[in-house]
């Protein structure tokens, strides 16, 4: 839910209409706040929380589905042998364009926005083109490389950032800020050269998936630029979604003919692979539900930290479930690109405050 607009005069507490009434002072109509019987439930049970207790389930709940949908998509795709990555995608785009009408149009847990033009339309669906690379490279990633692996290599997204900025924008940093990057790209360097199980492939579509999710961000800056175009993070996720799904189905049709028969040969031997694929795309639309949370009850600085300690605490969590091999100087090399990081975020911040 979005902080409400801050009004001169607010809601329930209009002045009366009295002789006393003046200019400086003018009563504005405004329907009275629902009581808390008339709001959602879901907002009542929060309400009962102190908002401590609240921020700390809906980041610990962020931790949960940031890697639960790691783990997930690493053992449908690796070690369950359902090698369909883009109709997983497309699983994830539907699931995500569903729960999203339901918690707009009916938990309300941010006000409706529509489209408004054909030209924001056509700028949605050119976001919905770069989300959807992005997530089909990623979850293709994880299965020819380690989720740790992964996690590495998606760390280095400042750098792609700053890239995409320059050469799109022309959008100069400071000497400190570009400094600063160098270790991240340094550190997966040297996690490169001694990861285990390297695939060539693999870290090259991880890569891709890297470079597509700063690409988005750099392009959602420049496309939705105007006060009216603007949409909040979970109005652009219900549309984005299903373009993104539309987008998808003649791929997953063309390259993955028959997954839908696969799927239903697997549901009848084993009817576990439906309850793994309903649990993967609802987890998928919970990352971005408390992405949402996080920002709302904390701060996006928060989020960022958050994902710093995120991407170590999956690589960590991934090896202890899937065993997989790792060296001490690829563990290095991760810790070297996760400071690179922090020191981009600082540098960033210093950077901001000399400008303004």
């Amino acid at each position: 839910m979005v902080e409400a607009q801050t009004w001169t005069t607010r809601r329930m507490s209009n002045p009366r209409l009295d002789s006393t009434a003046t200019a400086d002072h003018q009563v504005l109509d405004i329907p009275a706040t629902p009581t808390g019987e008339d709001r959602n439930s879901f907002y009542s049970v929060g309400s009962r929380l102190s908002p401590n207790l609240l921020t700390a389930l809906i980041i610990a709940s962020w931790f949960m589905s940031n890697i639960g949908v790691l783990l997930l998509n690493k053992y449908l795709l690796s070690f369950y042998g359902y090698r369909y990555p883009i109709f997983l995608t497309l699983l994830h785009m539907i699931s995500c364009a569903c729960y999203s009408y339901v918690a707009i149009n009916f938990l309300e847990i941010v006000p409706r926005q529509h489209i408004l033009s054909r030209k924001q339309f056509l700028k949605i669906f050119a976001l919905s083109v770069i989300f959807c690379f992005s997530v089909v490279c990623g979850n293709t990633s994880l299965r020819y490389i380690p989720v740790s692996f992964n996690q590495a290599i998606g760390a280095t997204t400042p750098f792609f950032t700053a890239i995409f900025a320059f050469l799109i924008t022309c959008k100069k940093e400071s000497a400190e800020v570009y400094f600063a990057l160098l270790p991240v790209v340094f550190g997966i360097v040297l996690a490169s050269n001694s990861e285990p199980l390297f695939n060539l492939f693999g870290f090259l579509v991880c890569i891709g998936s890297t470079a597509g999710r700063a690409l988005k961000s750099v392009v959602q800056g420049i496309l939705l630029t105007s006060e009216a175009e603007k949409l909040h993070s979970m109005n652009l996720l219900l549309y984005m979604a299903p373009m993104a799904a539309m987008i998808l189905l003649p791929f997953t049709l063309y390259i993955e003919g028959n997954v839908a028969s696969v799927t239903l040969e697997k549901a009848r031997s084993d009817s576990f692979i439906l309850f793994l694929l309903l649990g993967n795309a609802t987890v998928a639309y919970l990352v971005n539900l408390t992405n949402f949370l996080v920002t709302k009850h904390t701060s996006a600085l928060t989020l960022q930290v958050l994902g710093n300690a995120k991407a170590a605490m999956a690589a960590f969590v991934s090896v202890m479930v899937f065993r997989n091999p790792v060296t001490l100087m690829g563990m290095t090399g991760f810790a070297v690109t996760v400071m690179g990081v922090v020191l981009y975020s600082e540098a960033k911040k210093r950077s901001k405050v000399t400008t303004h």
